[in-house]
């Protein structure tokens, strides 16, 4: 019998971390050999237990699922990474495929189904929930500069332009430009509603 095929798994909400992988464990070719609670936890234990696939949700503590999955895609090169996600958002597909991440899914799929996408992973395959593949295709790409990105990132929980400013090291004119142009491309009324409406989208 040929090598099992050894899982990092990486959730935040520790009842949801335990039943996946209570349930990869029932499977007879796929070993979990390292849980994290923390997404700046993901590359050193990947390092350390030498996990050829790692299963990552997105928004964690320390650093996000798609931050960590490109760490490991410049760190530690041979573990693949499927995402398994309750955000279902064509901007988090995007994001996820530059990357490098080989699978893509959300969480209301069967556990079935995230086992046949490690296996396919594992194999060289590419896997993504068609119906978000077909979403991110009628949704075009992000027109958000990288810059409006941060600036909308930090305008989440309303903060002021001068406290935007500052975490930034921009002028606050230089804030406030930015604000402008992603209110007007997001075609929103404020930067309150322009940052949710870009984390809606999955652009920041």
């Amino acid at each position: 019998m040929s090598e099992p095929i050894t899982v990092l798994l990486a959730e935040d909400q520790a009842m949801m971390r335990g039943a996946l992988s209570l349930l990869l464990g029932l499977e007879d070719d796929i070993e979990v050999v390292a849980e994290v609670g923390r997404g700046d936890e993901i590359v050193p234990t990947a390092v350390e237990h030498r996990a050829t696939i790692a299963v990552l949700d997105i928004e964690m503590p320390g650093r996000s699922g798609l931050d960590a999955a490109a760490d490991l895609a410049q760190q530690v090169p041979e573990c693949k990474v499927v995402i398994v996600t309750t955000f279902g958002r064509p901007g988090y597909l995007r994001q996820a495929m530059d990357a490098g991440v080989r699978g893509f899914l959300v969480k209301d799929r069967p556990v079935e189904d995230l086992a046949d996408a490690i296996r396919r992973v594992h194999t060289g395959e590419v896997v993504v929930d068609p119906d978000l593949a077909a979403a991110a295709l009628r949704a075009g790409p992000n027109p958000l500069t990288e810059r409006e990105r941060d600036v909308l990132a930090e305008a989440r929980d309303g903060r002021t332009v001068a406290d935007i400013a500052g975490s930034l090291f921009l002028s606050e004119s230089t804030v406030r430009n930015y604000l402008s142009a992603a209110i007007a491309k997001t075609g929103t009324r404020n930067r309150i509603e322009a940052a949710h409406a870009a984390r809606e989208h999955g652009w920041i």
